[in-house]
């Protein structure tokens, strides 16, 4: 079986990452990468992305890469469906599989249904399949949360908590999350978008109920600002004392008037100076009730990282159409060799899947 080819669209700190992970998985081949900053256009993947035995050169768009190039492309440029629609569209032109992880993706239809729609359409015309993932949402705070329904008799409620540090973050997200405003600043952010806390509740919302059967009444979210007592220092800020360290965001999600999903995301840079310890928290209550602590918290960007690129031989596997991380097997390190992964999932009753080496 032929390597797995992988296009790549988007070269910052993710997609960099990735292609570094990718140049090395047995069984997968980055054939192109793609990115629109003029200062990557024209260098080799050696020189953006550190990767030594690479002599692949960045392109500017998807069409230098070429039809059918590629079997699947990762694009990796932005977190919202109505920015990465018309990159999707032109990488099922192309004749690929797409990844993404805009974080609303992980269930487009929540923040456009006609958007997604039309993705799902595209997509099976072309006979290609579209997954949106990333470590939250796409695993922590929705995957692993349905994986471990699997082992409950019944489920009343689900509860979902993720506390992480801010601190290695860029600029990007430190404005997203109204980092180093003041109290009146943040309230004002959330007022006209500016500052909009985590990206994904509804998404991960939707697809936990869609997966238990459920059919959820209503959401509620709010945002509160984490302000800090003493001054806190990240990679790339300082927060004086006084001024919004992060941000507390939480949801909730009901049948009726009863609460069925509570998840709750607090980031700040460095928590560790407030004495709060930062992990990944999922209580269930049923039959059996479950809890699960995770400490410290799966990192953001390692894990984006790795569900993406782990999530490839799955998508390649899959039907045809727009699919969700509750549609497919669960994400596995792709320790061995990729090909091997692929064709257990393509036929897992077929003759060699269940043979010893």
């Amino acid at each position: 079986m032929d390597d797995i080819r992988v296009a790549l669209w988007g070269l910052g700190a993710m997609g960099s990452g990735m292609a570094r992970v990718l140049s090395h998985r047995k069984g997968i081949r980055l054939v192109g990468v793609v990115d629109s900053d003029p200062q990557k256009v024209g260098r080799s993947l050696r020189d953006v992305a550190g990767i030594e035995d690479s002599d692949l050169t960045v392109v500017a768009s998807m069409d230098e890469v070429g039809e059918g190039a590629a079997d699947v492309c990762i694009v990796a440029t932005s977190s919202f469906v109505s920015d990465v629609k018309p990159q999707i569209e032109v990488v099922l032109e192309l004749g690929m599989d797409c990844i993404s992880i805009a974080e609303e993706m992980a269930y487009p239809s929540m923040a456009d249904p006609k958007a997604a729609s039309e993705i799902n359409l595209l997509a099976r015309k072309a006979n290609k399949t579209v997954l949106g993932t990333g470590v939250n949402p796409g695993f922590i705070l929705d995957t692993l949360v349905i994986a471990l329904t699997g082992a409950c008799i019944e489920v009343e409620s689900i509860h979902a908590r993720r506390v992480n540090d801010l601190s290695p973050f860029g600029p990007t997200v430190m404005k997203t999350q109204g980092v180093g405003t003041t109290p009146e600043e943040f309230a004002a952010g959330i007022e006209d978008g500016t500052i909009v806390g985590h990206v994904g509740f509804p998404e991960s919302m939707a697809m936990i109920a869609r997966a238990l059967g459920w059919k959820l009444d209503g959401i509620e979210q709010d945002r509160e600002p984490i302000v800090a007592a003493q001054e806190r220092t990240g990679e790339h800020i300082r927060v004086p004392a006084g001024r919004v360290a992060g941000c507390n965001h939480r949801a909730r999600g009901f049948i009726g008037d009863r609460k069925v999903i509570t998840l709750e995301h607090p980031q700040q840079v460095q928590p560790s100076a407030a004495d709060v310890d930062t992990g990944d928290f999922i209580e269930i209550r049923g039959e059996p009730g479950i809890s699960m602590e995770i400490k410290p918290e799966i990192p953001g960007g390692l894990g984006t990282i790795a569900v993406t690129v782990n999530s490839i031989p799955g998508v390649v596997a899959a039907s045809s159409g727009l699919v969700t991380m509750a549609d497919l097997p669960v994400p596995r390190n792709l320790a061995g060799d990729a090909r091997e992964i692929l064709k257990v999932l393509r036929d897992p009753g077929s003759p060699g899947a269940w043979e010893a080496d």
